[in-house]
C-alpha cells in the first residue's frame, strides 16, 4: 500500500512531467537570466551555431578558434546559440570552455546555449534502419553528456534539445517516432525534478514544423501529443527557402509585380517567403489549440542560402544569393521580434563538410560569414558602423564581400521566376467527383495527354487530388511544359541514385484494383545509355508499405530510350511486384540506381487503362 504523502510525491510527479505549462523562473540568479527570461525576448537574439571549418566534423575547431566566433557573433548582438552534438564531436564542450573563457575575460560578455543532443534510430545510416527503435547506446550518450555540461555550465546552458529533425520522416537515414523522443524528454524531466539538473534547464526537441503536428495527419499521434505535453516548448523548424524549388505555390513574381523597380519585386517575393514560414509556424499553433494545449512556440531553425548551383540557383528557382539572403533575415527578425518568439537563424558561418562534394551546393552557404572571412551583404552596415574592427577569424580580420561593391553584388542577384511563366511542379486537372480511396471504375485513368480529354460519354477520369511532381531529395529536376510534356534532368544524385514521383496530393493513395489486367500508356524519348525503373509505387513510405511495382528501361531491355518519341503500353501483370493497387501513392516513379548525371528523360501522354 502506498503511504499518503508517497502517494502525493507521485502524483506531484506525475503532474510535473505532463503539464502543459513549463515551470517558469523570472528572476535572476548567480547563473545569469532564466530560459523563461531569455526565450521569446527579442533582447536575446539566436542563432544556429556550427563552427566548422574544414571538410569534416572529426577535424573540430579548437577553443581559441570558437572564441573568436562567439566574439563575431557577440558584435553581430547575438546572445543565444543552439547546437547539435554533445558526445560524437568535441565541438560542444569547447564552446563551452571558450565562452567560460570570454566571461572570465569580461564579466559582462554574453553568450547562452540551447545544447543540442543527436538523436538517431537503431542501425541509422545503414539499409537496414530501424525507426521504432532509438539507438540506444548513442543517444545515452548524447542525453549523459547533455546533462553533464548542463551542470558544469549553468550560467551559460538554458535549454536542451533532444534531438534534431529526428523525427521528421524525410530524414529516412535515421528518423525515430516521437516515443523514443518522448522518452529522453521524460528522463530529463525527471532529472530536474530530482534536481540532478537545474529546474532552469528548459528542455524540447528541435524538428520540422510537420513533425510538431503542423502538417499531415501522419504525425497526429498519441505519443505526439505527449511529447508535446511533456516539453518545456516547442521548437519548429520552418525553411521556404527549399520550398522555393520543392513547393513553388509561394514563391516567384506575380503578374501585377512584373513592371515593379527590381527591388520592390524582390522584396514582395520575399515578403511573401516570410509568410509561409508563418503559414507554417501557424499549422503548429493549430495543431497545439486543436488539442487545448498552452506552450510556448519558437523557431528553432530557418535560414536562407546565398549560392546553390543546382535547385537553387540560376538553372533552379533563382532563389540563393546574398541579396535575397539579407532581406529573409531581416523580414524574419521583424516579425518574430514583434511576435515574441525566438528565432534561431541558421546560421552564423558558412561549412564546407555539409555538402563536401559539391563545394557550390546550397548546404555550405547559409552563414553569414564566408570560409574565406567575406561577410555577406546582411552584415554589411554592421561592419560599417565598426562592429567589427579588430576581430579575426583565423587570425585574420573580415572584409565585406564582394569587396563592398554593391552594384558588382547586385549583377549576381538572380530575379525570382514570374509566375506567368514559372515550370509547372503539379498536375491539378482533377475528378472532385472521384473519392480517394474508392475504387476508379472509369475505363481510363488520365493524367496527361495532348488529344485525350475525360468527358461525360468517354469513360476517363482524371486524378482523385492534384499530382505533385516530386524530385527525390533534390536528385533530378522535374517540370512538366503547358503541353504536358514532363522532363527529368538527372543531377548528380545520392549514394542511391536518383528518382521521382508523381505524388497523389492526400491522406491515402489512388485505389486503382478496377486496372490489374490493363495496362500502363505512355511516350517517351531522351538518352539512350541511361538506366532506369519505370511505374508505379503502392502504399507509403512513411506507412513502411511502399513496394516498387516497376519495369526496367534502358540498354538491354525491351523497353528502350533514344532520341524519337516511342509509345509503350505496360501490362499491369508485368508491373505487379506484389504492391496493393488499391493503395497507389506515387502514380508514375521514375527510379535509376547509380549516380548518372546530366541526362534528360521526356514523358508524355501518361494513363492507365482496364484493358
Amino acid at each position: 500500500m502506498i503511504k499518503l504523502p508517497t502517494l502525493f510525491l507521485l502524483l506531484l510527479s506525475i503532474g510535473f512531467l505532463f503539464s502543459s505549462e513549463p515551470a517558469l523562473s523570472h528572476s535572476h540568479t548567480e547563473n545569469g537570466p532564466s530560459a523563461a527570461e531569455i526565450f521569446g525576448n527579442a533582447n536575446y537574439p539566436a542563432m544556429s551555431y556550427g563552427g566548422y571549418r574544414g571538410i569534416s566534423r572529426d577535424d573540430a575547431p579548437s577553443v581559441d578558434e570558437l572564441a573568436e566566433d562567439m566574439q563575431i557573433l557577440s558584435a553581430m548582438g547575438i546572445k543565444v546559440l543552439r547546437t547539435y552534438n554533445t558526445s560524437q564531436f568535441p565541438m560542444a564542450e569547447r564552446l563551452l570552455q571558450a565562452i567560460r573563457q570570454l566571461k572570465d575575460t569580461d564579466p559582462e560578455f554574453e553568450m547562452y546555449v540551447m545544447l543540442g543532443a543527436w538523436i538517431e534510430a537503431r542501425n541509422s545510416w545503414s539499409n537496414n534502419v530501424d525507426h521504432t527503435q532509438g539507438n540506444v547506446k548513442n543517444n545515452t550518450t548524447e542525453i549523459n553528456k547533455a546533462v553533464e555540461l548542463a551542470n558544469q555550465y549553468p550560467d551559460i546552458v538554458k535549454a536542451i534539445a533532444v534531438g534534431n529533425e529526428a523525427m521528421v520522416q524525410w530524414a529516412t537515414n535515421y528518423f525515430v517516432f516521437p516515443k523514443t523522443i518522448l522518452k529522453w524528454v521524460n528522463h530529463l524531466q525527471v532529472l530536474k525534478k530530482e534536481e540532478r539538473l537545474s529546474r532552469d534547464v528548459w528542455i524540447t526537441s528541435s524538428d520540422n514544423y510537420e513533425s510538431w503536428g503542423g502538417k499531415g495527419e501522419q504525425y497526429h499521434t498519441k505519443d505526439l501529443v505527449a511529447l508535446i505535453k511533456a516539453v518545456d516548448f516547442v521548437s519548429a523548424h520552418t525553411y521556404p527557402f527549399h520550398d522555393s524549388y520543392y513547393n513553388q505555390d509561394y514563391w516567384g513574381v506575380l503578374p501585377h509585380e512584373e513592371q515593379l523597380p527590381r527591388p520592390e519585386m524582390m522584396a514582395g517575393t520575399m515578403k511573401r517567403a516570410v509568410e509561409y514560414a508563418q503559414s507554417q509556424y501557424q499549422g503548429v499553433v493549430d495543431y497545439l489549440d486543436s488539442l487545448d494545449i498552452k506552450k510556448p512556440i519558437h523557431i528553432g531553425e530557418t535560414g536562407w542560402a546565398s549560392m546553390d548551383n543546382i535547385s537553387y540557383g540560376a538553372s533552379g528557382s533563382k532563389a540563393a544569393d546574398e541579396y535575397k539572403a539579407k532581406l529573409f533575415y531581416e523580414f524574419m527578425r521583424e516579425w518574430t521580434d514583434a511576435a515574441g518568439i525566438s528565432l534561431f537563424y541558421f546560421e552564423g558561418f558558412d561549412e564546407q563538410w555539409k555538402h563536401a562534394s559539391n563545394p557550390e551546393g546550397s548546404e555550405n552557404h547559409f552563414g553569414f560569414v564566408r570560409l574565406n572571412n567575406e561577410a555577406k551583404y546582411a552584415l554589411w552596415e554592421l561592419f560599417d558602423e565598426g562592429r567589427f574592427d579588430g576581430l579575426t577569424r583565423g587570425g585574420k580580420p573580415l572584409v565585406k564581400s564582394y569587396g563592398g561593391d554593391e552594384a558588382a553584388l547586385l549583377k549576381d542577384v538572380l530575379n525570382p521566376p514570374f509566375k506567368s511563366t514559372m515550370p509547372v511542379r503539379k498536375i491539378t486537372t482533377v475528378n472532385d467527383a472521384l473519392i480517394t480511396g474508392k475504387p476508379v471504375n472509369a475505363g481510363t485513368y488520365l493524367l496527361t495527354h495532348s488529344n485525350m480529354k475525360p468527358s461525360a460519354d468517354n469513360d476517363m477520369t482524371y486524378p482523385s487530388a492534384i499530382l505533385k511532381l516530386q524530385p527525390w531529395e533534390g536528385t533530378v529536376g522535374i517540370e512538366m511544359s503547358p503541353e504536358g510534356v514532363v522532363s527529368i534532368l538527372t543531377r548528380e544524385g545520392a549514394p542511391w541514385g536518383w528518382g521521382a514521383g508523381f505524388e497523389l496530393q492526400a491522406k491515402t493513395g489512388e485505389n486503382l484494383s478496377q486496372f490489374t489486367s490493363g495496362h500502363l500508356h505512355l511516350t517517351i524519348r531522351g538518352d539512350s545509355n541511361v538506366s532506369f525503373a519505370l511505374g508505379y509505387q503502392s502504399g507509403r513510405w512513411e506507412d513502411g508499405n511502399q513496394v516498387n511495382n516497376f519495369v526496367q528501361f534502358g540498354p538491354n531491355t525491351p523497353y528502350l530510350v533514344g532520341s524519337q518519341w516511342r509509345d509503350y503500353k505496360i501490362p499491369m501483370a508485368e508491373l505487379d511486384k506484389g504492391g496493393n493497387l488499391g493503395n497507389v501513392g506515387n502514380i508514375l516513379s521514375i527510379l535509376g540506381t547509380t549516380r548518372d548525371p546530366d541526362k534528360t528523360i521526356y514523358i508524355r501522354d501518361i494513363y492507365f487503362t482496364q484493358d
